[in-house]
């Protein structure tokens, strides 16, 4: 167990430390774990969630056929034709992006909405760091929402068994659906009073205008396709992945017809995140290895003994911790290494895991909004702004990424111990 936990330790140090090389130091760890004999070369793959992957893969693809379209941006032209002033317009443009994030990812709706707030910012003339860092923490905010809105909803749904409809009711109580709303609901509440002076007028934008909407009715089919395929006993286990990878291959074949070039069939697959799937294929393997060696049973006894087998400090740890490691660490590895460990924890209290796993999932999701480097999202939009020649210092983001974090994790802490303790 030692030699295992070690290269574990190893693997997350070169992860944290050479940020842009992480798929290719967990495919290595992977490979160490199988070629030494942890984890037996018959089980590796067992261990690699290909639901999961599948289901990234197909969501990204008709997730860049559909911001292709325009259609994200003529939503945003016209609810921006229905706010007063620049605080409405940077409360409603965040409302609106995490309402996006919730079906798209974190990230591509940060890349879809920005240009928007640098739009008004210039036609004002006035600074758009606000209104960019509100978009970028929205939507982090409601990646945790639906079972396709980001990567680490995508790997709890997998994990646990969840499909689409579980997110918004699950096991006869309200889903995690509901505590990300109410987050959303009083985040909306503290952005009013954050940007409380900005009062100049905004005048209605010229409509961007939008000649394809079959990539919306793709992505409207992947959500439906999701519910539907929730309802049926019995499907297999993987249908959730093979939905999405094939609707994004039928908007590949419809975009090749349209442009009447192959060139158009390969656009939404140049468009899927390969990095971010060899990163989880790798760390499937990697946290198989350490489970195979007792390292995640041994973790799970250490939170047991700490929390003196009180569900209510476990619980809580569990929350805060992830909250605290997500505002510095990239929530994906965290969340595919903590799931087995929570399992591993409820396992041996004898309880439900349900209230832990949602609990990781708020506190890693919504944590990476406490620091500018916490989350994709946030490195996006602040790139964006400096791309435009604007400075973001850490005091712009804390200042709104402190009481937006507190706000959203908050409700759902106590949200997810009245329904599910």
């Amino acid at each position: 167990m030692v030699q295992a936990l070690i290269l574990f330790a190893i693997t997350y140090i070169l992860m944290l430390a050479f940020q842009g090389y992480r798929p290719i130091i967990a495919m290595g760890s992977a490979l160490v774990f199988v070629a030494s004999g942890m984890l037996p070369v018959e089980e590796f793959l067992g261990y690699v969630d290909f639901n999961v992957l599948l289901m990234i893969a197909g969501t990204m693809g008709t997730v860049a056929l559909t911001i292709q379209s325009k259609m994200p941006n003529l939503m945003a032209d016209l609810l921006l034709d229905r706010v007063p002033n620049v605080k409405w317009a940077i409360v409603m443009l965040a409302l609106f992006a995490g309402i996006v994030s919730a079906f798209i990812d974190n990230v591509a709706t940060v890349l879809m909405i920005a240009p928007i707030a640098l739009a008004i910012a210039e036609k004002l003339e006035i600074s758009p760091v606000n209104m960019v860092i509100a978009i970028a923490v929205s939507s982090n905010l409601q990646g945790a929402a639906t079972l396709v809105g980001d990567t680490t909803a995508i790997i709890l749904g997998g994990y646990a068994g969840m499909d689409f409809l579980d997110f918004f009711a699950y096991e006869g109580r309200p889903g995690i659906f509901f505590a990300v709303e109410l987050g959303a609901l009083l985040s909306a509440v503290i952005l009013l009073w954050l940007f409380r002076n900005e009062s100049s007028p905004v005048e209605p934008t010229v409509h961007t205008e939008v000649t394809d909407y079959v990539p919306t009715i793709l992505l409207f089919g992947t959500v439906l396709a999701l519910i539907v395929a929730s309802l049926i006993p019995g499907t297999p286990a993987m249908i959730n992945g093979i939905i999405c990878i094939t609707i994004m291959l039928i908007g590949a074949v419809y975009n090749a017809l349209r442009t009447k070039s192959f060139v158009g069939f390969l656009e939404p697959i140049k468009e899927i995140d390969f990095e971010t799937l060899f990163l989880l294929f790798g760390l499937f393997i990697v946290v198989g290895g350490i489970t195979k060696m007792g390292v995640v049973d041994a973790i799970a006894a250490l939170f047991s003994r700490i929390g003196g087998g009180s569900l209510f400090i476990i619980y809580t740890l569990i929350v805060w911790m992830s909250v605290l490691f997500s505002a510095f660490i990239d929530n994906i590895p965290y969340v595919a290494t903590m799931l087995p460990v929570t399992q591993g924890i409820a396992a041996a209290m004898g309880i439900d895991p349900t209230i832990l796993y949602f609990g990781l999932l708020s506190g890693a999701t919504l944590g990476g909004n406490l620091t500018p480097i916490g989350a994709s999202a946030n490195i996006t939009g602040i790139g964006i702004l400096r791309k435009e020649g604007w400075e973001v210092r850490n005091v712009d983001f804390l200042r709104i990424g402190i009481p937006f974090t507190l706000v959203a994790v908050i409700p759902a802490y106590i949200y997810f111990w009245i329904f599910y303790r």
